[in-house]
């Protein structure tokens, strides 16, 4: 058990602090959504009830839509854009490992399998983590439309309005000002990220350059 825990520990910190919060904002979301059906003079609902309503549902995914785009966009932009002083950044002349064409390792010992095999396979999966973030951001994103149209036309009925259909949502303000809202900060936080790794350290940090690095040195190691 030691060793799992030492072998993953990182992995496993990160969904056990996912956990904690999502139950979290379960508890205080469904709080607070009995408090706002309660000033509508409508009937509490019960944790089972509240986790299948548009509300839990769209708070949720507008989220995390905002999480694998910010994602998938920074593994893609780092093939091809560079900070000087990053630990962030490849180095500048593109030397690094991640360069390297893996066509040339196939007859290497314990390479992946899909190396070995090459072909369509290969060229599927070298660029395969862009493309699982990509693919959870736009499911994420379609579960938020989803939600959130349920929600919005709830809304609407509510004050006399039509309700409105996936297809219409997507091109309401509404919709865009939810997902804006989160994009800019996730982007935000990685641009910050990107240039205080430049001045400042973390010793034993992956995501630092070494204490003692000089600020134009780029990469981090």
């Amino acid at each position: 058990m030691r060793r799992i825990l030492h072998e993953n520990g990182l992995s496993i910190a990160m969904f056990a602090i996912f956990a904690a919060t999502l139950i979290g904002l379960i508890f205080t979301g469904w709080d607070t959504y009995n408090q706002e059906q309660e000033d509508h003079d409508q009937p509490r609902a019960g944790l089972a009830e509240y986790l299948t309503t548009p509300d839990f549902g769209e708070a949720v995914f507008e989220n995390w839509e905002s999480e694998f785009l910010q994602m998938g966009s920074y593994v893609l932009l780092t093939v091809f854009l560079f900070q000087k002083g990053s630990s962030e950044s490849k180095k500048l002349d593109n030397s690094d490992a991640v360069n390297e064409d893996p066509r040339k390792a196939q007859r290497r010992k314990n390479v992946p399998s899909p190396v070995r095999r090459g072909g369509l396979v290969l060229a599927v999966y070298e660029h395969s983590l862009t493309i699982a973030m990509f693919t959870l951001f736009f499911l994420s994103f379609a579960l938020h439309v989803v939600t959130g149209a349920a929600r919005y036309s709830a809304e609407q009925v509510e004050h006399g309005g039509e309700p409105a259909t996936a297809a219409e949502y997507l091109f309401t303000s509404q919709l865009w000002f939810e997902s804006m809202q989160n994009w800019q900060s996730e982007f935000l936080a990685v641009g910050v990220l990107i240039v205080a790794s430049i001045y400042l350290r973390e010793r034993g940090s992956s995501e630092s350059k070494p204490v003692a690095s000089p600020h134009d040195e780029t990469g981090s190691e």
